[in-house]
């Protein structure tokens, strides 16, 4: 079994230094270095704006500095993995994504407004975007995690769970890893499980693309995508991404680069991610 060892995070921590963003340097530091979250939290501030969303380029493929669904979703992740689920960012990110939502609870994958700023050639939106699986399904869930109570949480819900009766036949890789976050922390867990059983060969049917692998719908072992893969093919792919480590120390990414600065800075995240991945099936040294 491969494993990574203290001399490989060293390695990974000077690819940090070299090419990360601010926000994935100090994330790296919390996860590896035993450093504090306050710094998490403070260069996540510098990303938020008044209407409680985020922009400014926090999800790397979105330039500008208006507020889209997708960023807030990391948001709440980074939030997350700083002790802060009661921070009260996660109120008035719950208050953007009320004020952004259609009448069915859901919010769209990207706003019209994504139009007049630099942006990935895949964001795209129609003049009235409807709400969407992907990525309503992902930000209850996390919301869930976070434990709250607002409002617009139970009308998200109930569009999430109408879509698990009847998902059709669009299904996608980004809609497989919205669903799995929200079965994995809704709170009817009877429910979820129903939901999972149902679905799962079509979840498992769909659990890939030309950018993504295993690892990506099962980055650890407690969640529901685990379950769409074997052992073998799990313990395979752990290999394989240690193996894919390039020599500065850092992972790459499989999606275009539409514009250089994107490479480095999801290459710094790809990397913070990838590391936690395999600190939690058990292939980094103590």
């Amino acid at each position: 079994m491969n494993v990574l060892d203290d001399s490989d995070l060293a390695r990974a921590a000077d690819f940090m230094r070299r090419n990360g963003r601010l926000i994935d340097r100090h994330r790296f530091a919390l996860h590896f270095r035993g450093g504090p979250p306050g710094p998490v939290l403070q260069a996540l501030r510098a990303y938020e704006n008044p209407d409680g969303g985020y922009g400014h380029a926090l999800e790397p493929d979105l330039r500008g500095e208006g507020s889209q669904p997708v960023p807030a979703q990391h948001a709440l992740e980074f939030l997350h993995e700083a002790g802060a689920d009661d921070d009260p960012a996660v109120a008035r990110i719950a208050d953007y994504l009320a004020s952004i939502a259609r009448a069915d609870g859901g919010v769209p994958f990207v706003l019209p407004t994504v139009r007049g700023t630099p942006h990935a050639p895949w964001w795209q939106a129609p003049d009235d975007p409807p709400g969407s699986i992907n990525p309503t399904a992902t930000l209850a869930g996390l919301l869930h995690r976070a434990g709250s109570d607002h409002p617009w949480l139970g009308p998200a819900t109930a569009f999430c769970w109408r879509y698990l009766e009847a998902p059709g036949t669009g299904l996608g890789a980004y809609d497989v890893l919205a669903i799995l976050t929200f079965l994995d922390h809704v709170p009817d867990r009877d429910r979820a499980e129903a939901a999972f059983t149902r679905l799962r060969g079509a979840l498992g049917a769909h659990a890939h693309s030309d950018h993504h692998g295993p690892l990506d719908f099962a980055p650890d072992p407690g969640g529901y995508g685990r379950r769409l893969f074997t052992a073998d093919v799990v313990d395979r792919e752990l290999d394989a991404l240690i193996g894919a480590r390039h020599d500065d120390g850092g992972w790459d990414v499989d999606f275009p680069i539409w514009t250089p600065v994107t490479r480095p800075e999801w290459r710094g995240f790809t990397t913070v991610e990838k590391l936690r991945t395999l600190r939690a099936y058990g292939r980094l040294k103590p």
